[in-house]
């Protein structure tokens, strides 16, 4: 009997998984090194979508601490934040979710260096394959894959983002309003997300737009930048445009993108639906 791939991948959503990597993976904070090593995991806890990275302790360049309070939580309570990648995929944990909601048995840690402590930055996992590693907290410090700048999380080795132009016709209406109308899009398709539709600036109704203080940064495509449609109620940060930071996406910089769970986006003519997402 076949196998669907992308099934495998969901069904192991409740396990706690992990990968190594031969890259080198360095973190710091405030001119501190925490670690260097060669010898990095990528570590998915239970339910997570987004891998962290998990270090031998023999090649950190800080002290562990046991932290003075254990626990689940992430200083704002232990509710994980609930979504589906699909409508009918397991339940999985928002990536806005804090660090310290750990999804398996393990010993939380402060990270003490000269110049800063990091409380509840590393966590002991209580599994035997894990033995000898602790997970740190992306979000505490600043990270480097070989010599360079790695933001959101790191990259998960089995998501892919591809790229490909098309000349069909794309609209974006919201409302019954037109907001883009172009035959110059470029198609996103990235691993269990729905096709996203970058075009260009003069092809869009920006005057209709706000541009808002709203920033999200993805470790594929860079940092992003909004814009709300305020005649509408669906119409907050409704689409966005990353920099240039990243080569590999070069084909999108400065390309408008709209929510296809919240606008309606026909491709020649015909209606693409709205599917279901964590942005949904």
């Amino acid at each position: 009997m076949a196998t669907k791939v992308s099934e495998l991948l969901l069904g192991a959503f409740p396990d706690l998984r992990y990968e190594p990597t031969a890259k080198r993976v360095r973190a710091g904070l405030d001119g501190s090194p925490v670690v260097d090593t060669q010898r990095a995991l990528l570590v998915w806890e239970p339910k997570r979508v987004t891998p962290v990275y998990a270090v031998p302790e023999e090649d950190l360049l800080a002290r562990l601490e046991p932290t003075a309070h254990n626990g689940n939580g992430d200083g704002r309570g232990t509710d994980e934040l609930p979504i589906r990648l699909t409508a009918d995929g397991p339940p999985a944990i928002d990536p806005r979710t804090g660090f310290r909601r750990h999804t398996t048995p393990g010993e939380e840690l402060d990270v003490l260096a000269a110049a800063f402590a990091a409380p509840h930055a590393a966590f002991r996992p209580d599994d035997p394959d894990l033995d000898g590693y602790v997970i740190l907290d992306f979000g505490a410090f600043h990270w480097l894959e070989d010599h360079e700048e790695i933001i959101g999380h790191p990259r998960d080795p089995f998501h892919r983002v591809d790229i490909r132009s098309t000349l069909r016709r794309v609209a974006v209406m919201l409302d019954g309003v037109m907001l883009a109308d172009t035959v110059g899009a470029q198609l996103l398709y990235e691993t269990l997300l729905p096709v996203r539709y970058y075009i260009p600036p003069a092809d869009v109704r920006l005057d209709l737009l706000e541009a808002t203080k709203h920033r999200t940064v993805c470790p594929y495509k860079g940092e992003a930048r909004y814009w709300s449609f305020p005649e509408s109620a669906r119409g907050k940060n409704i689409a966005w445009a990353y920099d240039s930071r990243y080569v590999d996406a070069q084909q999108i910089h400065g390309l408008v993108c709209f929510f296809n769970e919240r606008a309606d986006i026909l491709v020649d003519g015909e209606p693409q639906g709205h599917p279901v997402t964590p942005w949904s």
